[in-house]
């Protein structure tokens, strides 16, 4: 199966874990997530009033440079170790 129909079948998957990930490891799936579909992170860190969504532009930003074929992967993999 090709890589771009492995991650959308994992990110299909994702919705339906058999436990709700820790806040850390959702942050993660959601970095490698928005770095396959949408390549680096642009735009201004959010505010401090603003923790979320700080967390969230903090984890994509965290590969940036990451190529999207490399983020597929990495998704893919994580989303079939949380599988089980």
């Amino acid at each position: 199966m090709e890589l771009q129909q492995r991650f959308e079948q994992a990110v299909a998957e994702s919705k339906g874990l058999p436990e709700r990930p820790d806040p850390m490891t959702l942050l993660k799936i959601y970095g490698l997530y928005k770095q396959a579909s949408a390549g680096d992170v642009t735009g201004e860190r959010p505010g401090m009033t603003e923790m979320v969504a700080r967390a969230k532009w903090d984890a994509w930003n965290g590969l940036k440079g990451t190529s999207r074929d490399e983020a597929m992967g990495r998704y893919v993999d994580l989303i079939e170790e949380l599988k089980g």
